[in-house]
């Protein structure tokens, strides 16, 4: 919302309009958030308040029970869900992002004689869906003693992640200034000491940018997990999520607990590098 103001301010708006635009996007960002609200009153009020809607006060007596409920479960555990979660979700965001930067500043930066034909090959790569390829990458891990592990879904994400990051920063790279580079060739510097020392460092928004892209695609993901982890020691959080509801009732107020510590961590990870992702994409580091 903050940016989106911002943003608006560098228009120089009439007041007019710029009340207007303001209006809009509060009201936007309250109608985006009304469902959230819901969810959240749902796992710190007892059901019988609930019934009449989330919205009716004359009884409000909050606890964070369900949280608890929801982190301990005898038989779903959530913490441990929340654990693997991590486990799988930070390698594989750090070694796409990292393989992917240096493939973007070789797409970027080089020519060599099948780079477009390569670059489209892994454009078709990224329109393919996931449902497509899970019967051969199923086989596949079996075949080499990678299925039901932590080590083969962070391969698969990984792999998953790097056209789409390749393209991503790609486009990045194309827009910083040669002369930087030029000017550290003139002093006789390599180019992975031009790529590390300045390339990487000014382009750490947009690398910032991709990688919360990143996280948050594998931490919010169902379908691999479902496929690839048949342990249930190994479950993902989201991949426990479900299990929560119950066999003949189903707990609203517990899923609703659920829901929101799941949601919790990449939430938090945007808000901490909130001012990376932005600057990532409106392109700060070129300007001036």
């Amino acid at each position: 919302m903050k940016s989106l103001i911002r943003m608006l301010r560098e228009f120089k708006m009439t007041p007019v309009k710029w009340l207007i635009a303001n209006t809009i996007a509060w009201l936007i960002g309250f109608v985006w958030i009304l469902p959230f609200i819901g969810i959240f009153m749902a796992s710190i009020r007892p059901f019988e308040e609930l019934v009449e809607g989330w919205w009716n006060f004359a009884s409000f007596h909050p606890t964070l029970e369900k949280y608890y409920e929801a982190l301990f479960h005898p038989y779903y555990p959530l913490w441990r869900g929340l654990i693997n979660s991590l486990i799988i979700t930070v390698p594989s965001t750090i070694i796409p992002v990292l393989l992917a930067a240096m493939a973007s500043y070789a797409f970027a930066r080089f020519s060599f004689p099948i780079k477009n034909y390569l670059f489209l090959t892994m454009l078709f790569i990224m329109a393919v869906p996931q449902q497509m390829m899970v019967i051969p990458l199923f086989f596949m891990m079996n075949s080499i003693g990678l299925l039901d592990t932590y080590l083969g879904l962070i391969l698969i994400h990984s792999s998953w992640g790097i056209p789409w990051i390749t393209f991503f920063l790609r486009n990045y790279f194309s827009m910083i200034p040669k002369e930087y580079e030029e000017a550290a060739l003139v002093d006789g510097a390599t180019y992975w000491q031009i790529f590390t020392r300045i390339v990487f460092p000014v382009s750490l928004p947009g690398i910032i940018s991709a990688a919360v892209l990143q996280f948050a695609w594998v931490w919010n993901d169902f379908f691999f997990a479902l496929v690839f982890l048949l342990s249930p020691e190994k479950y993902v959080a989201t991949r426990i999520l479900p299990s929560l509801k119950g066999e003949y009732h189903v707990d609203w107020g517990l899923l609703s607990a659920g829901s929101i510590l799941v949601m919790l961590i990449p939430v938090l990870l945007y808000f901490a590098l909130n001012k990376y992702y932005i600057r990532g994409f409106t392109g700060w580091a070129l300007k001036g």
